[in-house]
Parts: C-alpha cells; sequence; structure tokens
C-alpha cells in the first residue's frame, strides 16, 4: 500500500517507493499547488496519472536522464536548426522564444495527437505549472513560424537542475527544435543533467538514458543547491554546445 496525503502531508522517503506492480510509485493525494510540486521536484519526485485517477506521485528507479553533452543532432535537425537560426538572424520567418507563451504551451502538450488521446496534462496541471512559471521555475521553449506557435517545450527549473515535461509539435522536428535550443542555452548555463523521468524509446534516441535513482538524487542535491539561472534567452544551439 502506498501512502494518501493530505495537502499538509510531507511526502514519504523515496526509498518506499513501489518496486513491483507499479514500480516507482510513491503516494497518491495531496495538491497540485506550486508549493507542493516544488517540495517534489526537490526530492526526486514528479505527479503522473490519467484522468479519473487521484494525483500519483512517483520516483522512478532506475531515473532517465539526458546529459545536455549527450544530446544527439540527427544530420536532419542539424539542417533545420541551421535554416532557424539563419532565420532569426535575419528577421525570417522561423524564431524561437522562451517563456513567451508558456500556457500556450502547455495546452498545445495536452491536446489530442495525431495517434491518440490528449495527454494527462490536465487544467489542475496547468494551473499548478504555470503557477511555477509566475514564480520563475517553470520554462518554455516555443517555435514559432510567421508568428505562429507550431513547437515546443517546457519543464521545471530549480538552481542548475532541469526536470523535462513535455514536448509538442505541428510542423515536422518542432519539439526538437524547441528541445535543442533549450538543451543548448542549458549547457551554456551549466545545467548538465535533464530529468526526464521514465524511460522510452523517443527520449533514447535523443542521447537519454536511466541511471540508478541514487546517482540521480545525489546529483540533484548539488545542483538544486546552486544559483538559479537569472536569464533566459536562446542562443546559437551549435555555439552554446561547441
Amino acid at each position: 500500500m502506498i501512502p494518501w496525503l493530505e495537502t499538509d502531508s510531507p511526502f514519504p522517503d523515496v526509498s518506499a517507493a513501489l518496486t513491483a506492480e507499479a514500480p516507482g510509485l510513491l503516494a497518491a493525494g495531496a495538491d497540485l499547488s506550486p508549493e507542493r510540486l516544488l517540495s517534489a521536484y526537490r526530492h526526486g519526485i514528479f505527479p503522473w496519472f490519467s484522468e479519473g485517477q487521484p494525483i500519483l506521485w512517483w520516483s522512478t528507479d532506475p531515473r532517465m536522464v539526458l546529459m545536455t553533452e549527450d544530446f544527439r543532432i540527427s544530420n536532419s535537425l542539424r539542417k533545420a536548426l541551421r535554416r532557424v537560426e539563419r532565420s532569426m538572424q535575419e528577421g525570417g520567418r522561423w524564431e524561437v522564444r522562451f517563456d513567451s507563451a508558456f500556457e500556450d504551451v502547455m495546452r498545445a502538450c495536452a491536446a489530442p495527437r495525431k495517434d491518440g488521446p490528449g495527454t494527462w496534462i490536465s487544467d489542475d496541471i496547468v494551473d499548478g505549472y504555470s503557477g511555477l512559471h509566475a514564480m520563475g521555475y517553470a520554462h518554455s521553449s516555443e517555435l514559432w513560424l510567421d508568428g505562429e506557435l507550431v513547437g515546443g517545450a517546457y519543464g521545471v527549473c530549480i538552481g542548475r537542475m532541469f526536470y523535462g515535461e513535455s514536448m509538442f509539435a505541428r510542423v515536422t522536428d518542432g519539439s526538437k527544435i524547441a528541445l535543442a535550443f533549450l538543451v543548448a542555452f542549458l549547457r551554456g548555463q551549466g545545467v548538465s543533467m535533464i530529468d526526464c523521468q521514465q524511460e522510452t524509446g523517443h527520449l533514447a534516441s535523443l542521447g537519454a538514458a536511466p541511471i540508478p535513482r541514487r546517482t540521480f538524487l545525489a546529483h540533484l542535491r548539488d545542483a538544486i543547491a546552486k544559483p538559479g539561472i537569472a536569464q533566459w534567452k536562446p542562443g546559437s544551439p551549435f555555439t552554446q554546445m561547441a
């Protein structure tokens, strides 16, 4: 059995997470307030649940992470990044922005996909993370074409630790372009690890890999103690990844 959390309940130690049936499941209940979410991330815990379920809190072992120096850029993505970078330099049709449409990115991530229904991102999730954004902890990377939002990614940043949440694309490679600019920026700011939470083939194709939870938590404790990033502004993905 996992514990049921009230709004004032602390999280249990992550070592109490289930190892069978639902590996990584730690607790249920509480709320999705910005304060609760910050506490979760600081302890290596994240929310994930489906419609109709209570709020479920997880701390998976192993933990899927992307080391920023290991981010893989395919030849086709490299060409797309060059095109977008050139467009930004020349005032063309393509542009990458940070944090100009955070809630729009979240709602685009929540929308139904071509191959299935919408994601688990509910209005309560949007409200909670929008609260984190207002506090300066949640950020979005956005790809724009002719003034229209066509791709993006968002996540949470505490100190020099970034927790990736979700991505979306309305054009080919739209999410990957937004992610590439974000990864490059984070690497330039001294962020060496991005938490990806759960293992998927798509994340592995981008360079992510699982590590033991204890290794993840040791890195997290050090990273969140560092000063936060003061200014979020995209630069060249090639210069910053050099």
